[in-house]
């Protein structure tokens, strides 16, 4: 089973419980690390992520995973928040994360560039709008996006 289709498989067994649990699944990655594979699930709910609540998740996806079985080899899991340069995923978060400050990288050229820093301004027909320094608003459609965080501003320490 190839990493895309595990991924796939946990998103669809994870997000049910997490959410019966007032948690939201931001991100899966699946990689070989140091020799060994991860399984590390990001996960935030309303007022943050605290070390308690990834301990919790952790047993509990750790339960599923166990009779599920969709990772054929040994495995570490790892429940982690998503830090505050969280991962922009989904439509939503584009739309939740409006008026904040964004890194986004694209595959293609949009206006001839293809990386983009500034205000978050929302989606809008499958177009997120960015205001980068200077004033100048972007519209990036979103299968382009190949990565997007929110930026860490310093005044939200």
């Amino acid at each position: 089973m190839d990493k895309e289709t595990i991924i796939k498989k946990a998103e669809v067994i994870f997000q049910p419980v997490l959410e019966s649990e007032g948690f939201s699944l931001v991100d899966i990655e699946y990689k070989q690390e140091r020799g060994s594979w991860v399984l590390r699930v990001y996960i935030d709910k309303e007022g943050g992520v605290t070390v308690e609540d990834c301990a919790q998740v952790s047993r509990e996806l750790g339960q599923l995973l166990d009779v599920e079985d969709i990772v054929p080899t040994s495995y570490s899991l790892e429940v982690s928040s998503p830090g505050l340069d969280r991962p922009l995923k989904k439509e939503e978060d584009f739309v939740k994360y409006s008026g904040r400050k964004v890194r986004i990288k694209t595959a293609d050229y949009v206006s001839g560039r293809r990386n983009f820093k500034g205000e978050l301004l929302g989606l809008v027909d499958g177009k997120v709008k960015v205001k980068v320094e200077g004033g100048e608003i972007f519209e990036i459609p979103l299968s382009s996006i190949v990565k997007a965080n929110l930026e860490i501003e310093i005044n939200q320490l």
